[in-house]
């Protein structure tokens, strides 16, 4: 449990570091910097749209941990005779973890190549990410939506 705690506490840490960047510089994220590199039109305006949708969800990251802490709260607070209350609230929980993590995940994983490997890999690069990061943004929106 010890580890959860501190794994969760390094999470919110990183989320409230996200939130207070600038809006064009995440951390490992400089839209600037791929911007500049980029060669083409169109694939300056597919890393952007992926770009914003990341930017759109990043925010929510707060309202996730905002959740969690009401959730363990209210768990903490439930009578021990509670049993099946207190499941649907830590299975609540798991899917608000479930989908921070996908962010991290994420945000990790990505690593657009540069323009040397061609127009074609960066493009294809991108679709390929544009999907995840719209499935991160769905888990992020799903679990506050239910909320």
């Amino acid at each position: 449990m010890k580890v959860t705690t501190y794994l969760f506490l390094l999470l919110a840490a990183t989320t409230m570091a996200c939130g207070n960047k600038s809006e064009h510089a995440h951390e490992g994220h400089d839209h600037s910097k791929h911007s500049a590199e980029k060669n083409s039109t169109a694939t300056d305006s597919l890393f952007n749209a992926v770009m914003q949708i990341h930017d759109e969800v990043m925010p929510k990251m707060n309202d996730l941990y905002t959740m969690k802490d009401s959730l363990n709260k209210v768990i903490a607070a439930l009578p021990a005779k509670a049993k099946t209350e207190k499941e649907k609230l830590e299975a609540e929980i798991k899917r608000i973890e479930e989908a921070s993590e996908s962010m991290m995940v994420w945000m990790r994983e990505f690593n657009p190549p540069a323009d040397s490997v061609g127009l074609e890999k960066v493009n294809e690069y991108l679709n390929t990410e544009m999907k995840k990061v719209q499935q991160v943004k769905e888990n992020i929106l799903g679990v506050i939506k239910k909320q």
